[in-house]
This record gives structure tokens, C-alpha cells and sequence, in this order.
């Protein structure tokens, strides 16, 4: 008969690992749908983690009075600036709407002026089966239904302000408790997960040193280039600054196009529809200074202290953006960080090197 006491320890093992892995499945379905409130309470903890231990210092260890503090200092400093702007911006953006819908801006209008001063590229086209009246109505349908994925967009986060209300004061507890109590959720994830320390406080330090370093350099530039784009914007009389504004910092999270996307037509438009200078002026300053500000900052507050090379962090903002959406130019970045440390601490352990 066979030995069922020596099966025992290793049944008994299985099982327990099975139903570890049901329970930790169930309370990830669990906390699924409060997965952003939870990664953008351990981010801001992370970015404001310094200013914690200091007022906790000043206060002479009054850690929940700090991390009270702590948390009502990122609300006047973060929430409620970007609440105001998010006023400012529905404000201005309906304004930008109804110019599109109401085609008060003639986009199709660089057409009609290429129609009449390029003749052989009409004739060109019109040879493939591309007329300028086809691209005239598509370029306005095109602008049409932008117009109206706006309003759509903005009437479905109005419908769910209450669930982005909810998640939003959410996050607030969460940092809360991610401030007081980080270090100690540190060094207990770390004592339980079986992959030993070492390993363990590397891929958390990684994970802290991504999550800063993106946000300083992403959110930096982006403010930058969006703020010298609005204020260019204004200074050249065009309608909306403050929402084209937004809309370059918005774009300027990702690491290419960027601000472009949005100085770079309204430039070929004045260059078209007149005034001619408006257009060179885009063209000037958004090159040679928000076209700057790009390419100098970005590697040295993003590229140097993620220590990945730029076209990995390209690579994986865009897929972040894809898979998560904004929150997608921190989430691609540090998984990129940890998928890299993974296996460098994959090839120390378990590789072979080339002699």
C-alpha cells in the first residue's frame, strides 16, 4: 500500500497554496475597481514622503497630525489647482466646441487656398482619385466629430462625477494611511513575499525611484511647455489660450508630438488664412523655445534617474497610455523599471555569463 503519511505534508502544501492563490485572486477582483484611487495614493505618498518626515519632525513625532497635514498640503497645492483649471478649462472648451461645430474656424479653408495656388498638385491628386472637395468635406467632417467626441466626453464625466467623487476621496484616506504607515506596510509586504529582502527593497526602491522620477520630469515639462504655449496663444490674440494651453500640457505627457500637435496646425492655419506672421511667430518660438524646453528637460529629469534609455521610456509611456490611460505615463515607465530590474536580478542569480 502506498505511504499516505508521506503524502501528507505535500497535499497539505498544495492546498494551501491553491486556496492562497483563490483568496488573493478574489480580493484582487475585490479592490479592482479602486485599483487608480490605490496606485495614486502610494504614488503621492511616495513624491511627498520628504515633506512627511519633516513636519513630522518639526512636530516632535506627531506622526497623524503629519500625515494630516501632509495630506491637506497636496490638496491646497494639487486637487484644488487642478480643480479650478478643470472649471476654467469646461469654460473655454465649450467656447472651442461651438467654434468648431459652427465652423466659424474654416479649417477646410487651407484647402481652398492650396486648390487655388497649386494647380499641377491639384491636377496630381485629382489623378489618383483624391479631389480637393473630397478632402475639404472630410477634413470637416473630421473636425465635426471631434467637436462632438468633446462634448461627449465632457457630458460622461459630468454623468460620473459622483463614482470620480467617490474614488477621489478615496485616494485622500488611502495617502492618509500610506504616509503614517508606509514603512511599516514596507517592511511587512517584504517579510512575507518569498523572494528574499534583498531582492525585495530593490524592486521597492526601483519602484520609488521610477514613480518620482516621472513625475518630476514628466509633470515639469508638461506644465512648462503647456504654459509657455497658452501664453503665446494669448499674446497672439488667439481664442481659448487658456483651453489650448491645457490641451499642449495634456499632450506633453507623451514623449512625442507633444505640444506640437496642437502649435503645429494652428501655425500651418495662419500660414494659409492669414495673418502670415502669426504663423511664422508659432513656428519660431514653438521650435526653438517649448520644442527646447523638451528636449533638454526630459532626459535629465525623466531618462537620468529612471536609468532607462529613451526610446524604452517612449516605448512604454505609450503603451501605459494605451493600456491605462493617463495614468498609463507613470504605470508604463515603472513597469518597464521592474520588468528590466526583474531580470538583471534573474541573470545575477540564474544566468550565465560569456567568457
Amino acid at each position: 500500500m502506498p505511504n499516505l503519511s508521506n503524502r501528507s505534508p505535500n497535499i497539505r502544501h498544495g492546498f494551501f497554496i491553491s486556496l492562497l492563490l483563490l483568496v488573493s485572486a478574489a480580493f484582487a477582483g475585490l479592490i479592482q475597481p479602486f485599483i487608480m484611487a490605490f496606485f495614486w495614493a502610494v504614488v503621492l505618498a511616495i513624491v511627498f514622503r520628504k515633506s512627511f518626515r519633516y513636519l513630522r519632525f518639526w512636530l516632535k513625532g506627531k506622526t497623524n497630525l503629519a500625515a494630516a497635514l501632509t495630506t491637506a498640503f497636496i490638496i491646497a497645492i494639487v486637487v484644488i489647482p487642478s480643480f479650478l483649471v478643470l472649471l476654467a478649462l469646461v469654460k473655454q472648451g465649450q467656447g472651442v466646441v461651438e467654434n468648431l461645430r459652427s465652423g466659424e474656424w474654416n479649417v477646410a479653408g487651407i484647402v481652398d487656398y492650396y486648390e487655388g495656388q497649386a494647380p499641377r498638385i491639384e491636377a496630381f491628386l485629382q489623378k489618383v482619385g483624391i479631389t480637393p472637395e473630397r478632402v475639404s468635406n472630410d477634413i470637416s467632417t473630421f473636425v465635426t466629430k471631434v467637436a462632438n467626441v468633446l462634448a461627449d466626453q465632457a457630458l460622461s464625466y459630468t454623468q460620473d462625477a459622483i463614482a470620480l467623487t467617490a474614488e477621489f476621496f478615496l485616494m485622500l484616506y488611502l495617502l492618509f494611511f500610506f504616509l503614517r504607515d508606509g514603512r511599516s506596510i514596507v517592511r511587512t509586504i517584504v517579510n512575507v513575499v518569498p523572494m528574499g529582502n534583498s531582492r525585495e527593497y530593490t524592486l521597492v526602491n526601483r519602484f520609488a525611484s521610477v514613480v518620482r522620477a516621472t513625475l518630476k520630469g514628466t509633470v515639469i515639462v508638461a506644465v512648462v511647455q503647456g504654459g509657455l504655449g497658452g501664453l503665446l496663444f494669448a499674446i497672439l490674440g488667439i481664442e481659448g489660450a487658456f483651453f489650448w494651453g491645457v490641451v499642449m500640457t495634456l499632450l506633453s505627457f507623451l514623449p512625442i508630438g507633444g505640444s506640437t500637435l496642437v502649435w503645429g496646425p494652428a501655425a500651418i492655419y495662419f500660414l494659409v488664412q492669414g495673418p502670415f506672421w502669426k504663423g511664422i511667430v508659432l513656428i519660431a518660438v514653438g521650435s526653438l523655445v517649448i520644442g527646447l524646453v523638451d528636449n533638454l528637460l526630459r532626459p535629465m529629469l525623466v531618462g537620468r534617474d529612471t536609468q532607462m534609455p529613451d526610446y524604452l521610456i517612449l516605448l512604454a509611456t505609450l503603451g501605459g497610455i494605451t493600456w491605462f490611460g493617463l495614468s498609463g505615463f507613470v504605470l508604463g515607465p515603472v513597469i518597464a523599471a521592474l520588468f528590466i530590474t526583474c531580470w538583471e536580478m534573474a541573470g545575477t542569480s540564474y544566468g550565465g555569463r560569456e567568457n
